[in-house]
């Protein structure tokens, strides 16, 4: 259990310390290997000072590797500039080679100046050419281990969010189903369908079973789907759409204006339907007159915007959004998905009503038929 909880808190320690931390078992063992090698040929027992010279030795370069750590996150060896790095922390390790016997000539003078023989330099040049092939191996594994470290916490890090869209996912599905299928709508659908039999248009309810069955089919096919293109999304808003405008009749006005070349541009999952849906439950349904929704989709650069608006009675923009409310339940999954890239505003429009604008970075999906045409 101990080992458990020892390796539990390692997990929050920075990698460098640890590494400068494991140089005290070499700086132990070389200590242990200077004081028994005299002693198993016969020779006299070595003095304090050169166990301790040893052992420090071995220290110095603990002090050398935060340096070394910071040097190789500053420029790691990562394409595009693969060759141009490893030459740079080549060059760099036969300066830290160069630094490590330089501070060892400097512990070797404090602790055995006579072994000096009293040129400095010459100690100094000497003992940089012992430590050149050692030195150089060590300096480049410690890049090694930094990147290796940084890798496998980016690779967690990558892990979480995956499991945290995930779970966005999953809750955005069935945050849809129950706006869609909830008691309220699905009375109100069936309600409108059974007015449409007992008028005896037969079309225009056979049209609504229809739309029903369209969204229920759409949303439980995105399974475990962050993203779905454009024309996907507005397929689900126009099926939406149509049966809001039957249970409304006159009252609900719905207007796309869709730049065409934008349709295969990714999306995220039920998000569009998700500001409609809020443009028709909090402006048009509480009007008694007619009311109009325009969605509006274009790009901008490097970005797609697509703005939902209605002329309802408009936000509250000092009001706060609570906390769990859809608003901001996609805003962290735009959050997940795009980091800061993306974004999501609220605003009340001049002439009154509410606009929402979402903003995600453009990128192309393959559309379903043309994948049935590869």
């Amino acid at each position: 259990m101990w080992l458990v909880r020892l390796v539990q808190s390692l997990r929050n320690v920075r990698p460098w310390l640890l590494v400068s931390a494991a140089w005290i078992i070499p700086a132990v063992l070389g200590g242990v290997d200077a004081a028994v090698q005299p002693r198993l040929w016969g020779d006299k027992p070595a003095p304090l000072r050169a166990i301790l010279f040893v052992s420090g030795d071995w220290l110095l370069y603990a002090l050398l590797t935060p340096g070394v750590f910071a040097i190789a996150q500053r420029w790691p060896v990562a394409r595009p500039h693969l060759v141009r790095r490893a030459g740079f922390h080549l060059f760099v390790s036969l300066l830290f080679c160069a630094v490590w016997a330089g501070a060892g000539t400097v512990l070797r003078a404090f602790l055995q100046p006579q072994a000096l023989g009293g040129n400095a330099w010459r100690s100094f040049a000497s003992w940089l050419f012992i430590t050149f092939p050692f030195g150089v191996a060590v300096y480049l594994s410690m890049v090694g281990i930094e990147h290796a470290t940084r890798y496998f916490a980016e690779m967690r890090e990558h892990e979480i969010q995956l499991a945290r869209l995930s779970e966005q996912l999953s809750s955005a599905r069935f945050a849809a189903l129950q706006a869609q299928l909830n008691p309220h709508f699905l009375f109100n659908t069936l309600n409108t369908i059974a007015v449409f039999v007992r008028e005896g248009d037969k079309t225009g309810a056979a049209q609504m079973v229809e739309h029903l069955s369209e969204i229920l089919r759409r949303i439980l096919s995105r399974h475990r789907t962050n993203e779905v293109t454009l024309q996907e999304e507005l397929e689900l808003v126009r099926q939406y759409l149509a049966i809001e405008q039957a249970r409304y009749s006159d009252r609900l006005r719905a207007e796309f204006e869709i730049d065409e070349s934008t349709v295969s541009a990714a999306v995220p999952s039920f998000a569009l339907q998700h500001l409609v849906e809020n443009a028709i439950r909090h402006g048009i349904a509480k009007r008694s007159e007619a009311g109009h929704v325009s969605v509006m989709v274009r790009r901008e650069g490097d970005m797609l915007v697509l703005s939902v608006s209605d002329d309802g009675g408009g936000i509250d923009e000092t009001a706060a959004i609570p906390k769990g409310h859809g608003i901001e339940n996609t805003r962290e999954r735009l959050r997940a998905l795009y980091g800061d890239r993306a974004s999501l505003t609220v605003t009340r429009g001049a002439q009154g009503g509410t606009i929402a604008t979402l903003r995600v970075p453009y990128h192309e999906m393959v559309l379903e038929s043309d994948v049935a045409t590869l």
